[in-house]
């Protein structure tokens, strides 16, 4: 499906952008990949890091603020990947202007771009953040979410969708607590502070994630959200398999922190299919034909029902977390 494709990933010096690339590159033929970011040290570093691929990569320096750089960016392009994001949830807290300009403003920006070039389908990376969101990082990406659901009512008799692909903190990212307590230990510490001992999270891989918006680039047929069914552990197994026995002083919830990751709610239940490995919640509101059936071989799930890192069914124990941790690059 990606073979003789050409592919733009916005924020694609990113951990995922390059999990994203490396990927396609290694089980697709693409025609090409454009890396649109603001960072040119870091397109500088990729590039060097990708040196063999050089036929089939191209770097645009671009903010997804700039309507006007994302349209000669998309010229020629099938398939847009949105990962561009201000997430770090204190920087938002305090800089809210800034993230509304990038997250909400940046996501109209990519969608007057794709229906303006011809883009075939966008791919636009959520987060467990923008369910019930109790921070300004949060709500800007239910907003963008929304943005680019209700994008499929402007495609007319263009043939392009958009959809979303929601997960939380990926496992060993900068964003998560694993390279946190990899520090405290690397540095002599004895303890791993909790900051609630009921926390729990879903773990989740790059490639996993990766592999999710795969999947969305061949099904999505507009306005679905992609969630993946992955197993979900506690902080204090966690610290347990990475510093066995060690103290783990309770410091206190912090701000815009929640005890579970929840994907998805009770009110999506109205609208939400269980497949195999993953779940979708499809639009409340259709615009197309395509969207009148759900994609085949789901089975609707019950009212009421809800996804969390707090009422999985599955679970990783200790032995299985210290497992997963030899996967993860920790020195990164």
């Amino acid at each position: 499906m990606l073979n003789d494709k050409t592919i733009l990933i916005t924020g694609g010096t990113g951990s995922f952008g390059k999990c994203f690339t490396k990927y396609v590159l290694a089980n697709y033929n693409p025609k090409k990949i454009i890396i649109y970011s603001r960072d040119e040290f870091k397109q500088f570093i990729m590039q060097n890091e990708m040196k063999e691929y050089a036929d089939k990569l191209r770097f645009f320096i671009g903010d997804v603020r700039d309507k006007e750089r994302l349209e000669r960016a998309f010229e020629g392009v099938d398939y847009v990947i949105h990962a561009a994001a201000l997430k770090q949830v204190p920087a938002c807290e305090y800089n809210p202007n800034e993230a509304i300009k990038t997250n909400i403003h940046g996501a109209m920006n990519i969608i007057e771009a794709a229906l303006n070039k011809g883009v075939k389908k966008v791919v636009a990376l959520s987060t467990d953040k923008a369910v019930n969101p109790v921070n300004l990082y949060g709500g800007t990406k239910l907003v963008s979410d929304k943005l680019f659901i209700a994008a499929n009512s402007y495609s007319g008799t263009k043939d392009v969708n958009f959809s979303i692909v929601r997960y939380g903190n990926v496992a060993g990212s900068r964003g998560s607590v694993i390279p946190f307590f990899n520090n405290i230990i690397k540095n002599g510490g004895t303890e791993l502070p909790i900051t609630d001992y009921r926390m729990t999270r879903f773990w989740i891989s790059l490639t996993e994630g990766v592999e999710l918006v795969i999947k969305a680039l061949k099904e999505a047929r507009g306005g679905e959200t992609f969630i993946s069914k992955i197993p979900s552990f506690k902080i204090t197994d966690l610290a347990e398999a990475m510093l066995p026995g060690c103290k783990m002083p309770e410091v206190g919830i912090r701000e815009g922190e929640k005890l579970h990751e929840i994907m998805v709610t009770v009110e999506d239940s109205m609208t939400t299919y269980e497949y195999d490995k993953h779940f979708i919640v499809y639009p409340q509101m259709v615009w197309n034909d395509k969207q009148r059936e759900p994609i085949p071989g789901g089975k609707k799930v019950e009212q009421g029902f809800s996804y969390s890192s707090g009422n999985n069914t599955e679970w990783l124990s200790v032995e299985e977390i210290r497992e997963l941790l030899k996967g993860i690059d920790l020195e990164k």
